[in-house]
């Protein structure tokens, strides 16, 4: 059968983390000994209380369709949770529950943008979000920043990027790739210039509970009433409860905004599952030291990566406060040799580590992050310490 995609599935580059991903699978199948730093998922298994709580649920029969915007029980779960955390007051008509919060990200864009709408996107950032705007038939229009500002952006660079087609700012913090985390203050500032310029705000919060030393989450919705009115606040369960597989993720802000993501939500997907619903209630309810452990161990394992890359010649690194990434700058090496193959790209380095040393990383170009690799520290301790050696041996053999 002749088939030819449609004009905007052809733009859309599919995910560089999950097609390495694949790639590591397949050559694990062949025996290969390859450490995986790529994944953006925590390697601890669903606390058991949590499992606990989805197997009562199936028992007692909670496995039939919910309300499109999810049960009452999690929605009420999530405004405690919220006025506990972040001072922030919501009614169930403010919260919608999705399917993951990569669901409830790309719904938020799709009731917010019209074609030719520009988002603008402080950069590095998550590779999805630049999809996800094209695939609204919008335009992101990045706001870069570097390892000496933080990776955190100045006011005036928005006040650049800035046009009249501008419609949305969309923020995240703690940040993937870079694990910055940004302060109150320039929070203020976004939040005031949205409110000049009038332009809504998306910001995604699934790290929030992975920040570390003196490092504090704020979320921008708490800085004002003001900002709590133009901001959709977009969080999961994934990441801070290591339930990646359950699929489940929310959306707190404006009513109208999520209004109109619960009527897009009932056609393009339907209800999120049932037995996460049930199991979410009990992850924010029940007992958070599974979490608090967690974080610990993250700490320390970035610690013990940005110790080990610090003595790496010709990589350094930003010390991230958050997430659990590493933004790795090869800068330093590119237009070297390895095995007489030259080196142009984050993409080539990327491909000569996994190829000669067993080493798999995401390439930085996806994140707006040219000549960089985002390393995760999700993984075990030995398996850091050894994955360090392998990088330190492959850039010694670098010429």
């Amino acid at each position: 059968m002749d088939f030819q995609a449609s004009t905007t599935s052809r733009n859309i580059q599919p995910s560089a983390t999950l097609k390495l991903n694949a790639l590591v699978q397949e050559m694990r199948a062949k025996g290969h000994d390859i450490i995986g730093l790529a994944a953006g998922e925590p390697d601890f298994n669903t606390p058991a209380h949590i499992v606990d709580a989805a197997k009562q649920a199936m028992s007692e029969g909670c496995t039939r369709y919910t309300p499109v915007s999810g049960i009452p029980q999690l929605k009420k779960a999530i405004i405690d949770t919220l006025l506990k955390d972040k001072n922030l007051l919501y009614e169930n008509k403010n919260i919608l529950i999705s399917m993951g919060a990569k669901q409830a990200l790309y719904q938020a864009l799709r009731v917010i943008l019209n074609p030719g709408d520009e988002v603008l996107l402080p950069a590095p950032c998550w590779l999805s979000y630049k999809e996800m705007i094209t695939m609204c038939s919008a335009v992101p229009v990045p706001i870069h920043t570097t390892a000496e500002q933080g990776y955190v952006p100045d006011i005036e660079s928005f006040y650049e990027k800035y046009t009249d087609r501008t419609k949305l700012i969309l923020i995240n913090s703690p940040n993937n790739p870079t694990g910055a985390v940004w302060e109150r203050k320039i929070l203020k500032e976004i939040a005031e210039f949205a409110k000049e310029k009038n332009l809504l705000i998306l910001s995604d919060e699934i790290y929030e509970k992975m920040v570390y030393g003196d490092a504090h989450h704020v979320s921008i919705a708490a800085i004002s009433k003001d900002a709590k009115e133009r901001t959709v606040v977009v969080n999961g369960f994934s990441k801070a409860y290591a339930m990646t597989g359950w699929r489940l993720g929310y959306s707190s802000g404006n009513e109208k905004i999520i209004a109109a993501m619960d009527a897009y939500q009932s056609h393009a997907a339907g209800c999120p599952n049932s037995i996460a619903q049930y199991a979410a209630v009990e992850a924010l309810n029940g007992t958070q030291k599974p979490l608090y452990d967690m974080v610990q161990v993250f700490n320390r394992r970035r610690e013990l990566m940005v110790d080990l890359i610090n003595d790496i010649p010709n990589v350094r690194c930003f010390e991230p406060k958050g997430a659990f990434y590493v933004l790795l700058d090869i800068s330093p090496c590119l237009n070297m040799k390895c095995h007489g193959t030259p080196i142009t790209s984050d993409m080539d380095f990327a491909h000569l580590l996994l190829a000669h040393n067993r080493v798999s990383a995401v390439p930085g170009n996806s994140f707006y992050a040219p000549n960089c690799l985002r390393l995760s520290y999700a993984v075990k301790d030995e398996n850091i310490v050894e994955a360090m050696k392998r990088l330190k041996e492959f850039v010694f053999s670098l010429d």
